[in-house]
């Protein structure tokens, strides 16, 4: 005999509200498969007709598991989407452009060997500056008593002596002067000379108890002008007495391997 169990409605009422429980798990379980998706109105815990609506503060949930094997593990990020996600840093391909520390140091390298190198050069051209004013100051007094010494020399000459003292005035002259000087006086000046007896002595006019009259007016390391004021007395059949010209001579010097020469001679 078939024994018929007979359930009260009170017991009804629990196993629908078990059947509502699982189909709101089961709902749930479809919505954290599709990645925490919107709720969707349609699979939502429906109330039991006739049933107050229960509070939400305390409900314990139940997920039953999918299929006898229970959930599927999502599968793990490969790492290509982390690079694919990540944003890119500055200083990497394709990212922002911005100086690395490499950079930098490459940077300050050059800056710092272009300023050794400009200062290198400024102090080899103070160098320079101090060196050359160094030689002028040198030239000034060496080229000073060089003309000193040649103007009594090269605006003097006698008739009695030509030979020598055209000899030794080109012994202090040097370049297109010095060929100058040979042509003149041996073309012009030795004749005349010869003819009228001709005697001039020239000396750098000084001052009573005072150095010779001369001073320099330009000077580098290799090149002087110096002004002279000199006196000649001249001689001859063709002058009553003596005669005294008081003339201003600009006299320029050019250094040689051999010292200071005249290289030019122009009175004013």
């Amino acid at each position: 005999m078939t024994k018929t169990t007979t359930r009260s409605r009170g017991s009804g009422s629990g196993s629908g509200t078990g059947r509502t429980m699982t189909a709101a798990a089961r709902a749930a379980a479809k919505r954290a498969e599709r990645g925490h998706r919107e709720p969707d109105p349609a699979a939502t815990d429906k109330e039991t007709p006739g049933r107050p609506e229960a509070s939400e503060v305390g409900r314990t949930v139940l997920i039953e598991p999918k299929g006898e094997n229970g959930w599927d593990d999502p599968p793990e990020p490969s790492p290509e989407s982390f690079e694919e996600d990540a944003p890119q840093r500055e200083g990497e391909p394709g990212g922002p452009a911005a100086p690395t520390r490499h950079g930098r140091r490459r940077l300050l390298t050059t800056t710092l060997c272009v300023l050794l190198v400009a200062g290198l050069v400024a102090a080899a051209l103070l160098g320079w500056r101090y060196r050359e004013g160094a030689r002028a100051e040198q030239a000034r007094g060496q080229a000073l008593a060089a003309a000193r010494q040649a103007a009594p020399v090269v605006l003097s000459y006698d008739y009695r002596h030509l030979d020598r003292d055209f000899a030794a005035a080109r012994a202090r002259l040097t370049g297109h002067f010095r060929d100058e000087y040979a042509k003149t006086t041996t073309a012009v000046v030795g004749p005349t000379a010869r003819k009228y007896h001709g005697v001039v002595k020239a000396t750098v006019a000084a001052p009573t108890g005072g150095s010779p009259a001369a001073s320099v007016i330009s000077a580098s390391a290799d090149r002087a002008v110096v002004l002279l004021f000199v006196n000649q007395v001249t001689t001859s059949t063709q002058v009553s007495g003596s005669r005294v010209d008081l003339n201003r001579v600009r006299m320029t010097l050019t250094r040689t391997s051999d010292g200071w020469r005249v290289s030019a001679v122009d009175a004013l």
